[in-house]
This record gives C-alpha cells, sequence and structure tokens, in this order.
C-alpha cells in the first residue's frame, strides 16, 4: 500500500513549485488542487502496479513485467495527462484570480507525478521487489498449467483420408 503512494510527494512538490513559478498563492484553492492531483496520481500508480501484477499471474519475469507495464502504460498515461494540463491552460488564463491557483498546482504537480510515475515509481518497485524482498514475486508462477486441458469429440477423432477419385 505503501509503495502507491511514492509519487504523490513529488506531486506536491510540482504543485507547489507550479504555484511559486506563476507567483500564484498558496490558498484554499491551491489546496484544492492539490488534493484532486493525489487521486490522479494515485490512480496512475494503481493501473500500473495492476499491470505488473497481471503479467506476473500470466508468468512473466519481473524485469519483463516491469519493462511491458512501462512502456504499454505510457501512451495511456501521457495522453490523459496531456489532455488535461491543456485544458487547464484556458481556464489558468481566463478564469480569474479564483481558478487561477488550482490550474497552477494541477499543471506543476501533474507534470512532475508524470514523469516520477513512469520512472521512478518502476524503480522503487524494482527495490522492493529485488533487493529489499518486501514483494514476494514467485519466478514460477504459470497458470497455463492450472488450466485443464479441453478434449472434445471431433478432436479425438482420427481425421479423414483424402482419397484420390
Amino acid at each position: 500500500m505503501r509503495r502507491v503512494f511514492a509519487a504523490v510527494p513529488f506531486g506536491a512538490v510540482g504543485a507547489l513549485f507550479g504555484l511559486w513559478m506563476m507567483g500564484s498563492p498558496f490558498g484554499f484553492m491551491g489546496f484544492l488542487g492539490v488534493v484532486s492531483l493525489v487521486g490522479v496520481i494515485v490512480s496512475h500508480i494503481i493501473v500500473l502496479f495492476d499491470f505488473i501484477e497481471e503479467k506476473h499471474a500470466e508468468g512473466e519475469p519481473f524485469e519483463q513485467a516491469v519493462l511491458d507495464a512501462g512502456i504499454m502504460r505510457l501512451r495511456p498515461v501521457m495522453i490523459t495527462v496531456g489532455a488535461t494540463v491543456i485544458a487547464l491552460f484556458p481556464l489558468a488564463a481566463h478564469g480569474g484570480p479564483l481558478w487561477e491557483p488550482l490550474c497552477y498546482a494541477q499543471i506543476g504537480g501533474l507534470t512532475a507525478a508524470t514523469f516520477v510515475t513512469l520512472l521512478l515509481v518502476p524503480v522503487f518497485y524494482a527495490i522492493c521487489v529485488l533487493d529489499l524482498k518486501i514483494v514476494k514475486w514467485d519466478r514460477t508462477v504459470s497458470n497455463d498449467s492450472a488450466l485443464p486441458e479441453i478434449h472434445t469429440e471431433a478432436s479425438s477423432l482420427p481425421s479423414p483420408a483424402i482419397q484420390a477419385g
């Protein structure tokens, strides 16, 4: 559970940096931006870990599962974050002083947390699995042997020979 929150501090720092860069105050709306940012970051990490665990259930080695998760989740995460950040720019520019802190916190936090989620979280997970052995990874897990073979009557019959006429 702790590894799910690994990128949240980086997102909060990114949000504060975004507010500082734009000269916006950290008030209630800035805080609301940081709080809503936590949900987005955690959902990205949960999807990443879920993908890694699916590959584990398929019997894939750890290193390959982490690489596949990073590659396969790169485009959906970048599209989601990119669309959110681009959509926040008009609100930040023309939404008035009420919305500016929320938008700048979201933009800065999402930008920082996305790179951390895609780069550092898999590294933290690898450290937990390979070095610290906090997370167990059974290298011999394979669901292929657990699936029963299905025999039908048609598949057990010999195939008819083609006779030349």
